[in-house]
């Protein structure tokens, strides 16, 4: 994986203080996700395996509150509590949604190499093939929410598949189809008139290859696959393999859209 560049080249205005006073206790796994390292989720599996010090001491209770006085190192590295910053990137094909990749294939990291000196990860998963609209933040229990399936963030992707679908297979979606996980619904679909086999399609969820094994239920396959809008936002003015800083309304309204307090910009 390829490094990030020094925190120097960070905008002061892209970035939002986490405003935890010295003292203030909160999880460990919290800690461990609000330093940028991984999610909370991820963060239980290194504490329940043992990777995980607290001021010289191995620990494994999940429930275990830290404060900013104390030394946490995880996997021999020291971490810290960083300022936020949110990314949205225009995914490119032939990248790996994830923060290394043992292969040595090119990552979504890769692909913002320079954008900050601090730790990021995706918000979710595309897979090697689909392009299009990718978050990448630090802000854990954003993230979190955004993927959780309870919170029903909007997703809307365009869809060219290798045959041509008919108006009835395209209305079955909003229907329903039967997969082997169970139904999946799509919403707002709308065909492209001049490129009949590209139409638009809007889910609330994330299940893995969803939008590909849709398509497959017709006995067709996807061709090309971009993701164009994610929670309210997307793609305008930032082109295949680019990406930009969020804006601090887009970021708040991302908080307020998944029940999370708005962040003061003031203090950054």
């Amino acid at each position: 994986m390829k490094k990030s560049s020094s925190k120097k080249n960070q905008n002061k205005n892209n970035s939002v203080s986490q405003n935890y006073s010295p003292s203030e206790k909160i999880r460990l796994n919290k800690f461990i996700a609000h330093s940028g390292l991984c999610s909370r989720r991820e963060a239980d599996v290194l504490i329940a395996e043992g990777k995980v010090q607290v001021n010289g001491e191995f620990v494994s209770e999940l429930g275990m509150k830290v404060s900013q006085r104390d030394t946490v190192v995880v996997s021999g590295q020291k971490i810290g509590l960083e300022p936020f910053v949110y990314l949205l990137l225009n995914k490119p094909k032939n990248t790996i949604t994830t923060t290394d990749d043992e292969k040595g294939r090119n990552t979504v990291l890769d692909e913002i190499e320079n954008a900050t000196g601090y730790r990021v990860y995706p918000v979710g998963r595309l897979d090697r093939n689909t392009t299009g609209l990718l978050i990448l933040t630090n802000d854990g229990d954003l993230a979190h929410r955004l993927m959780h399936p309870s919170y029903k963030v909007r997703k809307i992707y365009e869809v060219q598949s290798k045959r041509v679908l008919t108006d009835d297979e395209l209305a079955g979606y909003a229907r329903g189809v039967e997969l082997e996980d169970g139904i999946a619904k799509g919403h707002n679909i709308k065909r492209f008139t001049d490129v009949p086999d590209t139409f638009l399609i809007s889910v609330f969820e994330g299940r893995n290859r969803l939008i590909r094994r849709m398509v497959e239920f017709y006995g067709t396959e996807v061709i090309k696959l971009k993701r164009i809008e994610y929670a309210g936002l997307n793609l305008k003015g930032v082109s295949n393999g680019r990406w930009r800083f969020l804006k601090q309304n887009e970021i708040n309204n991302l908080r307020k859209l998944v029940r999370l307090d708005t962040l003061d910009f003031k203090k950054g």
